[in-house]
């Protein structure tokens, strides 16, 4: 255990409202995370509010069946919260990110929130949220961070707890084949299963129950990749055209990245996803003691050495003339 717990458990301790957030299009590492620290914070007696900037992907809806996750939106919207209800709260605490980017329209709210702000996150990022901040920069996900986090608080795992947490670790390692993967991941995983999570349902959930839908993306993505730098470098993209003729959502990208990488030869592989006209969401990843995290971080992005990404202020054109060309010029 790298972190020490004991100033978190401590402000924890002596508060008792809590309001829990994450980047915009969660993953299951942020929800999670969210989802387990609630539980550990209710077994406390502590009251949680879960609040994001957009709702949990479709995908993985099934981490959150009781819909605890609410959004910050308009009065009227279902499971809608207003800020003003959020600045009542004591703490806010943000997980799997540091970023202001990533936090959407829950940025404003965490800058005006009066209270005090805590991080609790995996990646790197030179932002200051004005927040302590519980950092471990090498974690191959936050979850196994709230687990940590859960059992220096002395709160019981229970399924509840372990299911979003396996989830977590699962799905931010790749299921365990990523280089982030160490004796300390498989420990964890041991914990939680013993605790109640169910790895082959979580895996079904994860993986076997796609839409048509993002199958037929997926065969465009795959369509569209192009081989670079004497194959060393593999890139592909996906447009809003792609999404309406297909029906797939922007979260069915989710993964897709990993399949350039599993060309022979392949080091660095770049995702590129038009949200807008004028916004392009790139994911990189790097199979190599390649730094992707330093190519999104000259673009205002962040993540980690091997994985790392960037909300692009242009085109799909633009952002692949921009990334691909400091790719190639870094990969010399």
């Amino acid at each position: 255990m790298s972190i020490d717990w004991q100033p978190l458990c401590e402000i924890i301790k002596s508060h008792d409202s809590f309001v829990l957030t994450s980047h915009c299009r969660a993953d299951c590492d942020a929800v999670g995370s969210e989802l387990a620290l609630a539980q550990i914070l209710r077994a406390l007696g502590k009251t949680v509010v879960i609040a994001n900037g957009d709702p949990v992907p479709e995908h993985i809806g099934f981490i959150d069946p009781e819909s605890q996750v609410r959004v910050l939106g308009q009065s009227g919207q279902d499971g809608a919260v207003q800020p003003k209800e959020l600045w009542k709260i004591e703490v806010l605490i943000v997980v799997d990110t540091s970023a202001w980017v990533q936090l959407g329209p829950m940025a404003e709210v965490v800058k005006a929130f009066p209270g005090e702000r805590v991080i609790v996150d995996h990646h790197v990022s030179q932002d200051d949220l004005g927040a302590v901040e519980f950092k471990e920069e090498t974690a191959e996900a936050t979850g196994r961070l709230i687990l940590e986090l859960g059992e220096a608080l002395g709160v019981e795992i229970t399924p509840e707890i372990a299911m979003p947490l396996f989830a977590a670790i699962a799905t931010d390692t790749g299921w365990f084949r990523f280089s982030s993967v160490k004796e300390e991941t498989f420990l964890a995983l041991a914990r939680l299963v013993a605790a109640g999570a169910d790895p082959p349902g979580i895996f079904s959930a994860l993986y076997e129950r796609h839409s048509l839908a993002r199958l037929h993306l997926r065969g465009r993505i795959l369509d569209n990749i192009v081989s670079d730098a004497e194959g060393r470098l593999f890139s592909t993209h996906v447009t809003q055209a792609d999404f309406r003729e297909t029906g797939a959502l922007t979260t069915d990208t989710e993964d897709a990245i990993n399949a350039l990488h599993t060309v022979a030869g392949s080091e660095v592989a770049v995702l590129f996803v038009e949200l807008e006209p004028d916004k392009t969401k790139v994911s990189l990843r790097s199979r190599t003691d390649f730094d992707v995290q330093a190519i999104a971080a000259r673009f205002g992005g962040g993540g980690h050495k091997a994985a790392a990404g960037v909300t692009f202020p242009g085109s799909v054109e633009q952002a692949q003339q921009a990334v691909l060309d400091a790719v190639r010029a870094a990969l010399g």
